[in-house]
């Protein structure tokens, strides 16, 4: 009976970890929300510990606080159309300073104008609001926070605005959610730039958190990205972590002399599916593997990634385009720009492409990698200039017939 119960307890505690790192904000529409608050001191001891995330388990919600990974490691919130862009970010972060003080009810028309007027304060500037595509950007923000329960709709509701500029709701606000969306305080830094490097700061954790980070929030982590001493930590430490990944989160790791990854036997901690359906992932595959074959590394030192030849990419997507053009979308097939940059912009997302070879320079003496036995990652993906499209280790998995050894 003692071993049933533990089982079941890891069990509970495994699936809480799943649904906080999927929703870092659980509400209690949610069907895991009960197992947060049943194990909260527990899952704030191991997210702490762990990853070095802070856990804030409330009545009415569960807010997971993942600062980030740095630059250009984010991940767009997503809409039925599309992620968010740049002007909705600054419609959701101007509605949240202004909910902080606002009055527990509120119109929806006295919002807006407390946020236009925010904006002014902030010297933010923003379009006519009589335009259609501000509207809709403000309202797709709100809803964004109806989503979240940061905002409740009483009466009327916020999507009427993108089509009607005198569309009336009643909204109440919960002051509670909208403090706790913002990971990292703001004030920390003058610019965005810097505000999204102190962010990523792995705190006292260094190199531990840091790299336990990446391997739970991207698809795949490659030593030439890391500098020395996180590279040193994965090395040491990747066989007892993996161990801690299956038990506590049920994730498989894959180590290779590339780097590392977390599979997911479940498919259900990820926001992009890989391989996926439709046109654009279709095409993504089967251009994937036929650039397998076509490209192989070197044999000798590390090799992250070959750069792919001038207009390999191009000849690929051609063949492919002419070969499928009656069961892909239309769109893709006509344009052939269009194809191209949705089919790389997907494999950059997933870690099989990149579009320049960077290394991470090493900030430690020559004697603190020489002492943590430090890989070399250095010209791991060739002599390719900045800009060059190259090939990424992970990518051998989708070949098209034998697997390319690593």
């Amino acid at each position: 009976m003692a071993d049933d119960h533990d089982i079941a307890l890891a069990t509970e505690r495994r699936r809480a970890i799943r649904a906080l790192l999927a929703s870092p904000l659980l509400l209690t529409a949610s069907d895991d929300f009960p197992l947060a608050r049943r194990h909260a001191e527990w899952l704030k001891s191991w997210f702490g510990n762990f990853l070095g995330y802070r856990l804030v388990v409330e009545a009415d919600f569960a807010r997971l606080f993942k600062p980030g990974l740095g630059p250009g490691r984010g991940r767009p919130l997503l809409r039925a159309t599309g992620p968010f862009t740049p002007r909705m970010y600054a419609y959701v972060t101007l509605a949240a300073a202004v909910l902080l003080t606002c009055p527990e009810q509120v119109l929806l028309s006295q919002l807006i104008a407390d946020i236009r007027a925010a904006a002014v304060e902030a010297r933010i500037e923003l379009g006519d609001a009589q335009r259609p595509t501000e509207r809709r950007a403000l309202s797709a923000a709100l809803r964004q926070l109806v989503s979240w329960n940061a905002l409740r709709e009483e009466q009327g509701t916020v999507a009427g605005y993108a089509d009607d500029d005198q569309a009336e709701a009643l909204l109440t606000v919960n002051r509670d959610i909208v403090a706790h969306l913002m990971a990292t305080p703001p004030g920390r830094a003058a610019t965005a730039a810097e505000f999204v490097r102190c962010a990523a700061e792995p705190g006292p954790g260094g190199a531990r958190h840091a790299v336990r980070r990446r391997l739970t929030e991207e698809p795949v982590t490659y030593l030439d990205e890391l500098p020395a001493s996180e590279r040193a930590w994965l090395r040491r430490e990747q066989r007892r972590d993996e161990r801690s990944f299956l038990e506590y989160t049920g994730l498989q790791a894959e180590l290779r002399a590339e780097g590392a990854a977390l599979l997911d036997p479940d498919e259900d901690l990820t926001d992009v599916l890989f391989p996926g359906v439709g046109t654009v992932a279709q095409a993504a595959l089967l251009t994937i593997g036929a650039l397998v074959e076509q490209v192989r590394p070197a044999s000798g030192r590390l090799v992250v990634g070959v750069p792919i030849p001038e207009g390999a990419l191009d000849r690929v997507l051609a063949d492919l385009a002419d070969r499928h053009s009656r069961r892909w979308a239309g769109r893709y097939v006509d344009d052939p720009l269009l194809l191209r940059e949705a089919v790389i912009a997907l494999l950059t997302s997933m870690g099989l492409l990149a579009r320049s070879a960077p290394t991470v320079a090493d900030a430690e003496s020559d004697e603190t990698v020489a002492a943590e036995r430090a890989v070399d990652a250095r010209a791991a993906r060739g002599d390719a200039p900045e800009g060059t499209l190259v090939l990424l280790a992970a990518a051998a998995r989708y070949a098209a017939s034998e697997a390319v050894r690593s």
